[in-house]
């Protein structure tokens, strides 16, 4: 058995500021690297439904194309933790990046020379969820390969954030190209083709900056464990599972995903439709303003002082709380105003407790099993996603109303009764 042992040099600083770690070279190839190719995905992500529609005019296809997707990365994910502890985040990037740049470039040259036909977009759509399976644990392994954990907080932030911005104006960006090129037409697909060839180039400038960067490999965690692949992701559980507070946080979490995000996402569309007389717009203007939100929960996370220790378990059990209140406000409010204000607030705290969770867990776990654990909670909080919605929508027959106020009242109830738990009460002690 042999082991792979050296040292890593981060920075020698005792600034946490967001500016400090962007002076870190490492981080800021990140960064960059990472935010051009969350701008790029925005292009695939308004692209691929806008072209179902145009082959085939079915709103199921594109929602059934969308769920393929989610299929391998949630049976893979586990699979991605222990690949990333194993080759390092910094190398499983690059070949996640590598698979998806050959994937979307393809992909427009087949829209664009008009061979595309919809069962090549399913084959895509598996491919391309077995790739997300792989890189979504490796880049929220990597920020602790290239910061102090003094500086994870900021870090995380910067990430996030970035992401957020991407979700703001990708949409716009892509839609209005989509739209100019192509006039608006069922006979063009040059805006298409376009956009996809615009989110292979980003993968190009992430693997770039990926491929720039300087990092030390780790002890080499698969072989430490002596029993290949079923062995690691072994380990990893039961590390979680002999974990009091770790289970408790992992509950949480999954909670999350079942009782607001498949509600938010069922729920609110129907909510808006039938209640408000602004319609979609209302739709548009609540989802916006989640999107806000978490923008806004982001950035106190990075620029607000870190609780003390004894706090912080009790500052973020009160921040999910106020996900559920809010979340069940929206289901009772009579007007779009009231309703995106909850959502508003629901997003802030969905943002500030992503990243002070996120910045808990890389300082608590282990090192040589960052990528397992981290695969652990992109799968409760992603991986999650098709059954949260598939029990949204088979209650959302009964009525919206009662779907979100229930919802949230259970989030709140979950929430405030792990209080009664001095594992997470003492959270930040430990």
């Amino acid at each position: 058995m042999t082991e792979t042992l050296s040292v890593r040099t981060k920075p020698l600083t005792t600034d946490t500021s967001h500016a400090s770690v962007l002076h870190i070279r490492n981080f800021r190839l990140l960064w960059i690297g990472e935010g051009i190719s969350l701008l790029g995905d925005q292009f695939y992500l308004i692209a691929l439904p806008w072209l179902v529609l145009q082959l085939t005019g079915n709103a199921l296809a594109v929602g059934t194309i969308l769920a393929t997707a989610g299929i391998p990365r949630a049976l893979f994910m586990l699979l991605g933790g222990v690949m990333t502890d194993r080759l390092t985040p910094r190398k499983l990037m690059i070949f996640s990046n590598l698979a998806r740049m050959i994937l979307t470039g393809l992909l427009a040259g087949l829209v664009l020379t008009g061979f595309i036909q919809t069962w090549m977009l399913y084959v895509f759509a598996l491919i391309f969820g077995l790739a997300d399976a792989f890189f979504f644990p490796a880049q929220t392994s990597i920020v602790p390969q290239l910061v102090n954990k003094d500086q994870l907080q900021a870090g995380n932030a910067l990430v996030q954030g970035m992401a957020m911005v991407s979700v703001f104006i990708g949409p716009i960006l892509a839609g209005a190209l989509i739209s100019r090129l192509d006039g608006g037409t069922i006979q063009s697909t040059f805006g298409i083709a376009l956009a996809f060839a615009l989110d292979a180039l980003s993968f190009l400038v992430s693997i770039s900056m990926l491929s720039l960067m300087k990092i030390e490999q780790l002890v080499d965690a698969l072989e430490k464990t002596g029993g290949g692949i079923f062995a690691a992701v072994r380990e990893g559980l039961l590390y979680v599972w002999k974990d009091n507070t770790l289970k408790i946080v992992f509950s949480l979490i999954a909670a999350i995903n079942i009782l607001i995000v498949g509600p938010m996402y069922v729920g609110i569309p129907v909510i808006a439709k039938i209640r408000f007389a602004e319609g979609a717009a209302a739709y548009g203007l609540i989802m916006s303003a989640f999107g806000g939100g978490s923008l806004a929960g982001i950035a106190l996370a990075g620029m607000l002082p870190k609780p003390s220790p004894k706090r912080l378990g009790t500052v973020l059990l009160c921040v999910i709380s106020l996900m559920g209140i809010a979340l069940a406000i929206i289901g009772l409010a009579p007007s779009t105003l009231i309703a995106a204000l909850a959502s508003f607030v629901m997003g802030a705290a969905n943002g500030y407790n992503n990243i002070m969770l996120i910045t808990w867990l890389q300082k608590r776990i282990e090192s040589t099993l960052t990528g397992r654990i981290m695969s652990l909670v992109m799968f409760a909080a992603v991986g999650l996603n098709p059954i949260s919605t598939a029990l949204a929508g088979a209650f959302i027959g009964i009525n919206a109303t009662v779907l979100l106020v229930i919802a949230g009242s259970l989030m709140t109830i979950l929430t405030l009764s792990a209080a009664f738990s001095p594992a997470i009460r003492n959270l930040g002690m430990e």
